[in-house]
């Protein structure tokens, strides 16, 4: 165990020292506004030579340092939440090969290695969502693989579509190629592939899903890494993506992804899967920003939203840990009187969540709503908007109020334990970063100001739709959820809004019905009909007739030789 603890500890420190030198490397970059694009020979042989290109400048350094400080963090919280776990070493290796991957595709400037990257973070997701191994991890890390491979064909695509241009370096040909036919194919493959990646509609179903890792994985997975490859490549590609009528229509899908997820997650029980929805529904936003054409917003509110969003999955582990493995909220409440500290980071990086005024969220969200009322958007769009955000403060308040205010259900007699040191070390540093981190960037990012003016009544907006919302989710956690639905939904459409708008039936249940069916008459009428009896059991059968037969005649029995011998001669006779 000592040994797990020093490769934990050795990574975390590694990671961490890493982080910095990244921060001031961007420091350096964006103060002299510089780009260093490497290129290192693998291989020559003859005139083949393979070549590993990299592009450093201050969006890759920065997005650098946020992954190694998050994976930093989530590998010293593991220490003390995987301490029961025989093979800590593996899980640690596991994570180290996942942050490998996501760096890889974040410094690549070439569409091979990205998808190297991008392979590498689907077959480690796999591996890290089937760690607990029972039957519900299995499906969702299948559902999770095969989800994501649709974007790792897309990008294989890709490629074979760049064979008609003279290298992979994609990054070359952004300005120049714009309205070419090819590009235009290519970019409308790498929408299809983001969105898979980052979970948009119809591929949001694996997301929630992949809640079965443990929960230092779904901290590094909802924050920084698997679900932000997606918007990391958009962002990258977004010049060539401008003014394509494809661009469009991932406008109206993110923005029904953020309204799906922000529903659903009203209706959730599942503690782990409330924070997975919230989200894919800032997934949404950040889709639907690139998608108007605001690279920069988009990737301020992904950095923003990292911090406060692993925070949010750590004290949920905690949570879960002190609650004897129970993720249902309904048995939870009064929390903060057990763990005050943990419930602190909870309720901090929860107001994040929700833009309350001078913590990260609120430099990003504030930002980004503003820019979109200030935008040639329709009424559809923008309502959208806001209604995400007020839904957002809803599902946040409800989740405070089951988990703080309510009553404590779980058990009459129940020994609580006291916080754990290593895990709350953890926290705090991410919550200095959810406190710090949207004004630093704000002013580090954004050196020219955005002048926004707006009506009183445009610019008071936020505040209004949050201020219904909390009241909402405070009237539905003090009311039985049942009730709610008769007073507002009939229960069909409640039902409809509970399961992501039937997404995992659509993806999953209905696709793989007719394939079991399949299988299973193959099954009954081969493998165990004709199969069986030509092959395995007849075969079987037979030679254990005639092996009985043969035992017969192994008995030495003087009898038997002297009735075979005269049988023998009666049918010479006969024959002669």
């Amino acid at each position: 165990m000592n040994k797990s603890y020093s490769i934990c500890f050795i990574s975390f420190f590694f990671l961490f020292l890493m982080s910095m030198l990244m921060f001031m490397m961007m420091m350096y970059f964006i103060m002299n506004n510089m780009v260093v694009f490497l290129e290192w020979e693998l291989i020559s042989f003859n005139s083949v030579s393979i070549i590993m290109s990299v592009l450093l400048d201050w969006m890759s350094l920065l997005f650098m340092m946020f992954v190694m400080m998050i994976s930093s963090v989530v590998i010293y919280y593991s220490k003390s939440y995987m301490s029961s776990e025989m093979n800590l070493n593996r899980f640690i290796i596991l994570v180290l090969l996942f942050v490998f991957s996501m760096i890889l595709l974040i410094i690549s400037p070439n569409i091979i290695s990205i998808l190297l990257g991008w392979d590498g973070l689907g077959l480690v997701s796999y591996c890290l969502v089937i760690y607990y191994q029972n039957f519900k991890s299995y499906n969702a890390g299948m559902l999770t693989a095969l989800s994501n491979r649709i974007g790792d064909v897309l990008i294989l695509m890709v490629i074979a579509w760049m064979l008609n241009y003279g290298s992979w370096n994609y990054i070359f040909y952004l300005e120049f190629m714009k309205h070419d036919y090819e590009m235009m194919v290519i970019s409308c493959m790498i929408i299809i592939a983001a969105m898979t990646k980052s979970a948009q509609i119809p591929f949001s179903s694996w997301l929630p899903a992949a809640m079965a890792a443990p929960t230092p994985v779904s901290a590094l997975v909802h924050s920084s890494t698997l679900v932000t490859a997606g918007v990391y490549l958009l962002i990258r590609f977004n010049m060539l993506l401008e003014g394509m009528f494809f661009f469009k229509l991932l406008l109206l899908l993110s923005g029904l992804t953020m309204f799906m997820a922000g529903i659903s997650a009203n209706y959730e029980f599942d503690l782990k899967k409330i924070i997975a929805l919230s989200t894919l529904s800032q997934l949404g936003l950040m889709m639907s920003v690139l998608s108007m054409g605001m690279p920069d917003l988009a990737f301020f509110h992904l950095l923003t939203h990292a911090m406060f969003k692993a925070l949010l999955f750590m004290c949920a582990g905690v949570i879960i840990h002190m609650m004897s493995d129970m993720q249902d909220i309904r048995f939870m409440g009064g929390i903060g009187s057990f763990i005050p500290l943990t419930s602190l980071c909870m309720n901090i990086s929860n107001l994040a969540l929700c833009g309350i005024p001078f913590l990260a969220g609120f430099y990003s969200k504030d930002l980004l709503l503003e820019m979109v009322s200030m935008s040639m958007l329709n009424m559809f769009i923008y309502f959208l908007y806001y209604i995400c955000t007020g839904l957002t403060m809803y599902y946040t308040v409800r989740l405070v109020m089951y988990l703080m205010v309510n009553d404590y259900n779980l058990l009459s007699i129940y020994n609580l334990f006291e916080e754990d040191y290593v895990m709350l070390k953890s926290m705090f540093i991410l919550l200095f970063m959810s406190v710090v981190s949207g004004s630093f960037l704000s002013w580090m990012i954004f050196y020219d100001p955005y002048m926004i003016y707006l009506p009183f009544n445009m610019k008071m907006m936020v505040i209004y739709v949050s201020l219904i919302g909390a009241y909402f989710g405070y009237l539905v956690s003090k009311m039985s959820i049942y009730s709610v639905n008769k007073f507002i939904f009939t229960y069909k459409l409640s039902n409809f809004l509970c399961v992501m708008w039937f997404m995992p039936n659509l993806s999953t249940y209905g696709v793989i019905y007719f394939y079991l069916k399949m299988s299973q008459n193959l099954l009954k009428n081969i493998d165990m009909g004709w199969t069986e009896i030509y092959s395995g059991q007849g075969v079987y059968n037979i030679m254990k007739k005639y092996s009985s037969i043969y035992m017969i005649f192994q008995m030495n029995n003087f009898k038997i030789y002297l009735f075979s011998f005269i049988l023998w001669m009666m049918l010479l006779l006969l024959m002669t």
